[in-house]
């Protein structure tokens, strides 16, 4: 996903600060700057405009979180799904080339590991583990598919169990393929609004960062470098991204 080097909490606070910048402004009876973006009615605007941004920021974040929440509970019963079907292959009296692979599958499904390749001597070390762990969810899903391609071929199972049976896990396969791209869909469109919020926030000259500094630079030369008037608005801070 898309991420600023700014925290959430600083592109809200620079967005919140603006309006504090032009409330503050407004008030300064000689503020009348030479070009159109520091006037008091168009800081207005670009706080309105961040502000809303700010909202189609976090209503895609939630739409992604929801997603990525309902993506985990799809696969709660993934692997308890394949460690069943393994079960049942193990009593059919299959050959043994099916059934390693079908357990293979079923491994890398559930995150395993594979055992050492040989007991160690007395006094050394262990044997390094080979990891089979594919976990990404894409990939279990794969392997899932694989999984019921193999149970195709196998004329013997024939469950009785609904979850179980093959036209069920093809159905079960397809909701899991729908929730990743699902997450995939609303983190594409999060990392969208994240770069239109960066381009109004930050954009170098006319990005709400610039702009705010330019606001603060016309009220120290408006009443100069000592002045109450820009000691005040000075101390309203704003950051960028590094």
């Amino acid at each position: 996903m898309l991420m600023s080097s700014t925290s959430e909490v600083g592109h809200a606070k620079n967005v919140a600060n603006l309006q504090k910048l032009v409330q503050q402004i407004s008030v300064y009876t000689l503020y009348n700057p030479p070009v159109p973006e520091l006037a008091v009615a168009n800081l207005q605007t670009l706080y309105n405009t961040a502000t809303a941004k700010l909202t189609e920021v976090e209503d895609k974040r939630n739409a992604n979180k929801n997603a990525i929440a309902l993506r985990q509970t799809a696969f709660e019963n993934l692997k308890a799904t394949c460690t069943r079907i393994i079960n049942r292959l193990e009593i059919l009296g299959l050959l043994q080339g099916t059934l390693d692979q079908a357990k293979s599958l079923n491994r890398t499904i559930q995150g395993g590991k594979k055992k050492p390749a040989a007991t160690p001597e007395e006094g050394k070390e262990t044997p390094k583990t080979v990891s089979t762990s594919r976990q990404s969810f894409t990939q279990q899903t794969d392997n899932f598919g694989i999984l019921i391609q193999l149970l195709t071929t196998v004329s013997a199972y024939a469950p009785d169990e609904d979850e179980l049976k093959l036209a069920n896990l093809n159905t079960y396969k397809d909701s899991l393929v729908s929730a990743t791209q699902t997450v995939d869909q609303t983190e594409a469109e999060l990392n969208i609004k994240l770069m239109e919020r960066d381009k109004i926030l930050y954009t170098e000259g006319t990005g709400l960062y610039t702009i705010a500094q330019n606001a603060k630079k016309y009220v120290k030369s408006l009443y100069g470098a000592t002045s109450p008037e820009y000691t005040t608005v000075s101390a309203i801070g704003f950051t960028t991204r590094k």
